[in-house]
């Protein structure tokens, strides 16, 4: 007679330990954002409820309540969460441009300190980003409420650039500047939306998404109209 070895049972696996309420709420928070920021880029603050929000996050419409008040506060943390990251590079590189070439600084050098940082980070890829250039487009031709909250994220970093733009041409008229610099951002948050446009128009020579040779190409035209201005 045989017998018939009996294999021990496997071990139960050990279940993780729960995660900090902290963490869960700011991994909670991060996808609330995400989620916001994709359909504010797509439909716009009118075409977005906070119903959508949360069937989209996985979350209930009531948390959203209790995070961030309402739909107008979840837009406000949605846009200002990345524009920190933007000002911080921007101003880094315009205090690392004039910081290097002082008074050999040029009107290209300013542009593309302005400039660049903002296409290398929009052109790494990355959707989210996608997103939010989109949704700082839509923001700055907006006019009810649009200028305000432009004004309120980005004017030091503005104020930045026309200063070294100032350093460099002190004898351009300062009307002069701010009309180079309100073109400038009608060309650069039209490139920023990505309609296709350009892709259309050219016959697919051009592409929208083409941040590299957008930004050259406005480094390019924006220098010669500056040097047109300072005459």
């Amino acid at each position: 007679m045989t017998t018939t070895e009996t294999k021990p049972r496997a071990k139960a696996k050990a279940k993780a330990p729960p995660k900090p309420k902290a963490q869960r709420r700011e991994e909670t928070t991060t996808r609330i954002l995400d989620v916001a920021e994709a359909l504010f880029a797509r439909d716009g603050l009118h075409g977005v409820t906070l119903k959508a929000v949360a069937k989209e996050a996985g979350v209930d419409t009531a948390l959203l309540h209790y995070y961030f008040d309402d739909k107008n506060r979840l837009f406000s943390t949605v846009f200002g969460r990345r524009a920190e990251v933007v000002n911080k590079l921007r101003l880094d590189s315009l205090d690392r441009y004039e910081a290097e070439h002082g008074d050999a600084m040029t009107v290209r050098g300013a542009i593309d300190a302005f400039l660049r940082p903002l296409f290398v980070l929009f052109d790494n890829g990355d959707p989210a980003w996608l997103n939010y250039a989109a949704l700082v487009a839509q923001v700055n031709n907006t006019p009810v409420w649009g200028g305000d909250t432009m004004h309120k994220h980005f004017d030091p970093v503005i104020d930045r650039f026309i200063g070294v733009l100032r350093r460099i041409a002190p004898e351009t008229p300062p009307r002069q500047i701010y009309w180079f610099y309100h073109l400038l951002s009608g060309s650069l948050t039209l490139s920023l939306a990505q309609t296709g446009r350009i892709d259309v128009l050219s016959g697919g020579l051009c592409k929208s998404s083409e941040m590299g040779a957008i930004c050259d190409a406005m480094e390019a035209v924006f220098t010669g109209g500056f040097e047109a201005i300072r005459r």
